[in-house]
């Protein structure tokens, strides 16, 4: 691996969502409520043996890195998926959505109907404290959220957008490109690169 954004768990827990971290130097995680993240600075067996002895062996864990991870008996992967990853340094003009839709920063208000739409639509983990990550917005129509993304890990030159996602009866309608775009610009307008992650539905 030779960069940041190979082992992006690890290297925000170390740097700018250090605040987060409820581990250690060697091994970095989130509090559950934030996000399933464990992030260490090598996957090696003996690195692994250490996680094994200094977790919650209840827990389970998501973790995003750039290289092959050859588990030790002790750990049981139960589900792996081919992620790609997306970084944009400049951007095109504002997506059209169908009709006029204005963009709302999200708080703890609107937590509840932001774990329903994501239970809904599955864009990634997504807990009851994750919104501390910041960044939040939706679109509401008729007083309902029916689209939403915000910010997830924050690492030296980089924030992730993460958590775009569409109520099903909205979809079609440019809500997430609109959202994306509008995270997006905000990240560039901090001098940062924004990237994202997606898997392919087959």
């Amino acid at each position: 691996m030779n960069s940041i954004l190979d082992n992006p768990i690890w290297n925000a827990l170390i740097t700018r969502d250090a605040n987060h971290n409820i581990g250690s130097e060697n091994l970095a995680f989130f509090d559950a409520d934030i996000a399933p993240f464990i992030g260490m600075p090598f996957w090696d067996k003996n690195s692994q043996k250490v996680l094994f002895n200094n977790v919650d062996a209840n827990r389970k864990w998501f973790l995003l890195i750039g290289e092959k991870v050859h588990f030790i008996e002790e750990l049981e992967m139960v589900l792996t998926l081919p992620l790609y990853q997306f970084t944009c340094t400049n951007l095109k003009e504002v997506p059209k959505t169908k009709k006029p839709m204005e963009i709302v920063k999200l708080d703890e208000r609107h937590i509840e109907e932001m774990i329903m739409l994501t239970k809904l639509t599955k864009p990634g983990p997504f807990a009851k404290r994750t919104i501390e990550f910041g960044g939040y917005y939706g679109m509401f129509e008729d007083g309902k959220l029916v689209a939403m993304g915000g910010e997830r890990l924050h690492v030296e030159g980089y924030t992730e957008i993460s958590a775009i996602c569409t109520h099903p009866d909205y979809q079609g309608l440019g809500y997430a490109a609109k959202i994306t775009h509008h995270l997006a610009k905000s990240v560039l307008d901090k001098g940062l690169i924004p990237f994202l992650h997606a898997v392919q539905i087959m």
